[in-house]
Parts: structure tokens; sequence; C-alpha cells
């Protein structure tokens, strides 16, 4: 993992187009911008997270029923 220390109005780069800006530090919160090509799927972890764990429930069936279909 890279540690990169910014200060409000700075910003970083990742590639040739990606680039992520600190808007506003307060209150132990951060906000950022982050400027990237339209097609790039940007999503939160823990919504990435929950997006993985429901197709991986929905993704689940009971493997009797291979049971039954293969008689």
């Amino acid at each position: 993992m890279l540690i990169i220390t910014r200060k409000e109005g700075e910003s970083f780069l990742i590639g040739d187009d990606i680039e992520i800006t600190i808007t506003k530090v307060a209150d132990g919160n951060v906000k950022i911008g982050i400027e990237a090509p339209k097609e790039m799927l940007i999503l939160r972890k823990e919504l990435y997270k929950e997006v993985e764990n429901e197709n991986r429930n929905s993704a689940k069936f009971d493997l009797s029923l291979l049971k039954v279909l293969k008689k």
C-alpha cells in the first residue's frame, strides 16, 4: 500500500488519466474529488463489497438439486 500525504487543495495522479484532489479536511473527515474517464467505474469499497456479497449469495443454490438432475 502506498501512503501519500496531501494537504487541502493538493492532488496526485494515478496513471495518465486519473487525478485525486483533496478538497476539504475537517473534523476527522476528508473530502476528495476524482477526475477520471467516464467509462471508469468508481465505487466506495463498502458498496463494492455489498454488491460482491449479494452476487455471491444469489449464486448459491441447493446442491441436492444437481443429484436429482443427474438421475
